[in-house]
C-alpha cells in the first residue's frame, strides 16, 4: 500500500471451514492517521457489553505488526467460548496478519502507518482449539488478500446470473 497513491481504507471478508468450528472474519486496513486510525482508536475506547476489543498479540509483550484490533463478533457466551475466542482464534488471527503482512510488507518498519481492524465470530458451540486457531489463521489472510485487490461488483452480478442469489453456510430457505 502506498499512503500517498492506493485507497484510504482496503475492506476484506472470508469465512473458512463448516460447522461450529469455522471462521468468519471482517478486515479493515489502513493508515494510522485516517479514517481506519479513528475507528481503532474509537473502537478501544468503547467497549460494550459482551465485546471487549483487544490488541492482537503474538505472545504477552509482543503485538502483531501493524497494530491490529481483535472485536468479537459474537458475545462471550460462557468460559469454553472465552477460551476459543481469546486463545485459539486470537492466536489464529496473529498468525495470519503476520504471515501475510510478511508477504506484503518485507520490512516491517513499513507496516508502522498503518493499523488492521478484525471483526471475529466465534460460534459459542465451537470445541476444537486447532480448528479454530486453524480457520482463523486462513481466513484473516483470505480477507485480507480481498481487501487488498478491492470491491469488485461485477462478481456479485455474474455469480447472480449463474445461480439467482447469494449463499453462506447460514442461509436456510427451505
Amino acid at each position: 500500500m502506498n499512503v500517498a497513491t492506493d485507497p484510504v481504507y482496503e475492506v476484506g471478508e472470508a469465512f473458512v471451514g463448516a460447522g461450529a468450528n469455522s471462521a468468519h472474519i471482517n478486515t479493515v486496513f489502513g493508515t494510522r492517521l485516517g479514517p481506519v486510525g479513528t475507528a481503532f482508536a474509537t473502537a478501544l475506547a468503547t467497549p460494550s457489553a459482551g465485546h471487549v476489543p483487544f490488541l492482537v498479540v503474538w505472545k504477552p509483550d509482543v503485538p502483531v505488526a501493524p497494530a491490529t484490533l481483535f472485536v468479537n463478533k459474537s458475545a462471550i457466551a460462557n468460559d469454553r467460548h472465552g477460551q476459543l475466542t481469546w486463545g485459539a482464534a486470537q492466536a489464529g488471527v496473529a498468525h495470519g496478519v503476520t504471515e501475510y503482512m510478511a508477504g506484503r510488507f518485507p520490512d516491517e518498519a513499513a507496516t508502522v502507518p498503518f493499523v488492521l481492524l478484525t471483526a471475529v465470530w466465534v460460534d459459542p458451540a465451537a470445541d476444537s482449539d486447532r480448528e479454530v486457531y486453524d480457520n482463523n489463521r486462513d481466513a484473516v489472510r483470505r480477507a485480507l488478500d480481498v481487501g487488498r485487490r478491492g470491491i469488485r461488483p461485477a462478481l456479485a452480478r455474474r455469480e447472480l446470473a449463474i445461480d439467482r442469489g447469494p449463499w453462506n453456510p447460514y442461509l436456510r430457505l427451505d
